[in-house]
């Protein structure tokens, strides 16, 4: 059946932190921002995915991205460099996938439309488009006639850390089947007599679905995450393209996950019906280092090299730099990745185990958990070059047009120099221009701020001085960004 009236509304959920690739992936900056892969971020190469679709519906040139407030930003001009407009709708704390979904849905009946939504995690690797837009071609026609569908991947390999799914009878002439059962992440063997059985695909994560179909599903299997989902975005308030949904409403909703919270309960709900549609081509969640190098192009000794490596004596290793030169000699199977507050080295089979290493570096109160050195604001960013007792040193870059937060410290000082641009500074009841090889000092306790209002970035150099440096120091008064609280 084809309804003239729906689209095709491409959905992108960023939730995750990616420990399990620390020290490039952290809290403050997760996996879907950084190019993991290629040239571009796993955020950026995702939404290009659907680009030159084709299905008997149109498909929407927006995408909705669901996210938390801390990332909201560099998603934003992510996804704004590489030409694709958004709605993004802002989590004010995290509650899996389930909830997210159900904000989206929200999102894309508001006027009294429906849509078939695409859901793709943003920080999966699809290398085969064709492959992918042709399983959710198929996928949308099942869809469209109130089927949810997951996407399964063919397995070429036993792999005990994803999900399967047990494929059921196949329905028509569209290599569609009836999901039979979800199945958790097998121990090895169990995984090895799946890929044999051939009953067996792995989960992807990606899902396609109507709107008014995951919004039924949900009031009836979880009618609380209905409630709190509904509530918080009948509440929203909107600043641009964000889309903020009520905290007071989404923060006590629960947590569930569409796979185990909505998939594997489909049963339960009348006139529903769980589809899997097959994608027979290379796919990887990139969940551990060993996954980034496994879908790496290698050298004769089974090799990859990102930033400044040199391998001697050395076989199936991965290294990466972001700066400093890595040199590896008599290795094999390890990992390194080098940035410049962190260096990780891990034989490759215990890729898995970094997420108890990042644990303990949060209990140990280390920032490396959850930022880089250079930390990224909406404005810019900072990087921290040097710090000491009662001082720190930071490189500051604002972009064309970017202003800093108007504020005051009680604790410390700030002599600023220009190195590159025209600043625009306030500092107290003046307001003034400094250009290259200029200077100032902004007292403790003066109300000031930065701005640039030349068309090239600004560059400068800050040094802090005082009794305490850390970033709670800061009392806002007024944001361009909305951050008055962060």
């Amino acid at each position: 059946m084809t309804d003239e009236r729906l689209s095709i509304q491409p959905v992108i959920l960023a939730g995750g932190a990616g420990t399990r690739l620390w020290p490039l992936s952290r809290e403050q900056y997760p996996k879907e921002l950084i190019e993991l892969i290629g040239e571009e971020s796993l955020l950026a190469t995702t939404a290009r995915r659907l680009d030159g679709l084709e299905t008997l519906w149109p498909v929407s040139s927006t995408l909705l991205l669901v996210c938390g407030e801390n990332h909201c930003h560099i998603s934003a001009e992510q996804l704004g460099e590489c030409g694709k407009p958004s709605r993004i709708l802002l989590e004010p704390s995290a509650h899996n996938t389930a909830p997210a979904l159900t904000a989206a849905a929200l999102e894309a009946v508001a006027g009294d439309k429906d849509a078939v939504l695409v859901v793709m995690p943003a920080d999966h690797v699809v290398p085969d488009a064709p492959a992918f837009q042709s399983a959710v071609s198929r996928a949308a026609h099942y869809a469209a006639d109130g089927a949810v569908v997951a996407i399964g991947i063919v397995p070429r390999h036993a792999e005990p850390g994803y999900g399967y799914i047990r494929v059921g009878v196949p329905l028509g002439s569209d290599d569609g089947f009836v999901i039979d059962r979800f199945v958790e992440k097998p121990h090895r063997e169990l995984a090895e007599q799946y890929v044999r059985s051939g009953e067996y695909w792995w989960n992807s994560g990606i899902f396609v679905v109507r709107a008014s179909v995951w919004l039924s599903v949900i009031h009836e299997l979880h009618p609380a995450i209905y409630a709190a989902c509904e509530a918080a975005h009948r509440n929203r308030s909107l600043v641009g393209k964000f889309v903020h949904l009520a905290a007071r409403d989404f923060d006590g909703c629960p947590d569930e996950s569409i796979d185990y919270g909505v998939m594997e309960r489909l049963g339960e709900c009348k006139g529903t019906c769980g589809v899997v549609v097959p994608m027979d081509s290379s796919w990887s969640d990139v969940g551990s280092w060993d996954a980034v190098w496994q879908m790496m192009p290698k050298d004769p000794s089974g090799n990859v090299a990102r930033g400044r490596v040199i391998f001697e004596d050395t076989v199936n290793t991965f290294a990466h730099s972001q700066g400093r030169l890595i040199a590896c000699v008599g290795l094999n199977g390890v990992v390194v990745v080098e940035t410049a507050d962190a260096i990780l080295v891990a034989d490759k089979q215990s890729a898995q185990q970094i997420k108890s290493v990042v644990s303990r570096i949060r209990a140990e109160h280390g920032s490396e958990a959850d930022h880089h050195r250079m930390v990224h604001r909406p404005w810019g960013f900072y990087d921290s070059l040097d710090s000491g007792d009662r001082f720190q040193v930071k490189r500051i870059v604002v972009k064309p047009g970017g202003s800093l937060s108007l504020q005051m410290h009680h604790h410390r000082a700030e002599h600023w120099v220009v190195v590159r641009g025209t600043a625009q500074v306030t500092c107290g009841e003046k307001t003034f221009l400094l250009s290259e090889n200029q200077s100032t000092y902004i007292p403790l306790g003066t109300v000031h701020r930065l701005s640039n209002p030349g068309k090239t970035a600004l560059e400068m150099i800050e040094v802090q001085s005082g009794t305490y440096l850390g970033e709670d120091d800061i009392v806002r008064f007024e944001d361009n960004y909305g951050r008055m609280h962060s």
